[in-house]
């Protein structure tokens, strides 16, 4: 029988999307081979605190994993090149050395998919699941990410990008700008994920306390149009020869998609495909793959569309290099949609993780 690769599955995180991570990485792991893996389980509390954990995967799902202290130790990545470890500390100061093939950082927002997190992954010298430091930077950045798209002439929203001192101090001039752009507008942190801290604004009073929310969760922020149109997510696999695989249709129960109704409502439906024109579905299918070069993406990545009006024109809205993977989460439901089981979709993640790795 051929070796199992030794799979590192890293959940939660100093963020506010540390219970996303917890139901994404039970899925991961109840889908998860293990006639291929040896899975290594690294947490990370909200306190920013390493832990291998050994104990039921359930506990992840509930958020009880780190009170199970008989199966934590204290977790510290080796930064040696090419030990392709984790060293794992227990109580009474014993180092145990913990061999790691490959890294699946099933983590969301801050220190986890801007960037950060694979940094230290680089120092690692360990293969991972998804893009690498500089792009997932850029691409955690919604400020950075629709610059550059300008570039390549991508359709995006028009916005207005502000600071936290533009806040506290500029307000008249906001206003001014955002009545260029005609309410209602979406008022949104640039760096932060699954929605968190965005709001809908209708009017001066609404944008206000919508800017006192975004400036937050980040020290800038955008002031979007609000563009009216089908909500439609792309799901991306691959490295240099990504390939879109096919889109989905959010049907929001909200206002908008907002965190509640991504995670915790359930009430928002989705259609797979999407309900457009197959000359609509090449754009954004050609769009997707663009931008998943244009940013240097590796691995996956969920890129998410307005299709707007009759014509069914697209406008670009955001990209998530390490999208949800939790029961209801759209990138591997669409995976799936497009032949692959879940375990399948892990398989292929891992090949191109080594894949990047080699090519770099």
């Amino acid at each position: 029988m051929s070796k199992k690769t030794i799979l590192c599955i890293m959940f939660g995180g100093n963020s506010t999307e540390y219970e996303v991570s917890l139901k994404s990485s039970y899925s991961v792991l109840e889908n998860a081979d293990r006639t291929k893996y040896d899975i290594v389980r690294v947490g990370i509390t909200r306190q920013g605190l390493m832990y291998i954990y050994n104990g039921e995967d359930a506990k992840i799902k509930d958020n009880t994993w780190k009170d199970d202290s008989a199966n934590l130790k204290k977790a510290l990545f080796s930064t040696s090149y090419g030990d392709h470890a984790v060293y794992a500390i227990d109580n009474n100061g014993t180092v145990e050395r913990v061999a790691i093939d490959v890294v699946f950082p099933v983590m969301h927002g801050a220190y986890s998919e801007d960037g950060k997190l694979q940094g230290m992954l680089d120092m690692c010298g360990v293969p991972y699941i998804g893009p690498g430091c500089a792009s997932s930077a850029v691409c955690m950045d919604k400020a950075f990410t629709k610059m550059l798209l300008n570039n390549y002439g991508v359709p995006v929203a028009a916005t207005v990008y502000i600071t936290k001192n533009d806040v506290e101090n500029e307000f008249d001039s906001i206003k001014k700008d955002v009545a260029e752009l005609g309410y209602p507008v979406f008022v949104k942190p640039a760096n932060s994920g699954s929605s968190v801290g965005v709001s809908k604004a209708a009017n001066e009073d609404e944008l206000k306390t919508a800017l006192e929310k975004a400036v937050k969760f980040d020290s800038k922020v955008l002031i979007e149009e609000a563009v009216v149109g089908k909500e439609v997510e792309v799901a991306v696999l691959g490295n240099e020869k990504a390939v879109a695989l096919t889109c989905g249709e959010i049907i929001s129960d909200a206002d908008f998609y907002d965190y509640d109704d991504k995670y915790n409502n359930g009430t928002s439906t989705y259609k797979i495909p999407a309900d457009i024109r197959k000359s609509t579905w090449l754009n954004l299918k050609r769009t997707a793959e663009g931008i998943f070069q244009y940013l240097d993406c590796k691995g996956l990545s969920r890129v998410d569309f307005f299709v707007c009006g009759e014509e069914e024109k697209i406008v670009f809205n955001e990209i998530n290099t390490l999208p949800g993977f939790t029961s209801i989460s759209l990138y591997p439901k669409m995976a799936m949609s497009s032949g692959f089981s879940y375990s399948e979709i892990i398989d292929e993640l891992v090949k191109y993780a080594f894949e990047a790795k080699k090519g770099n």
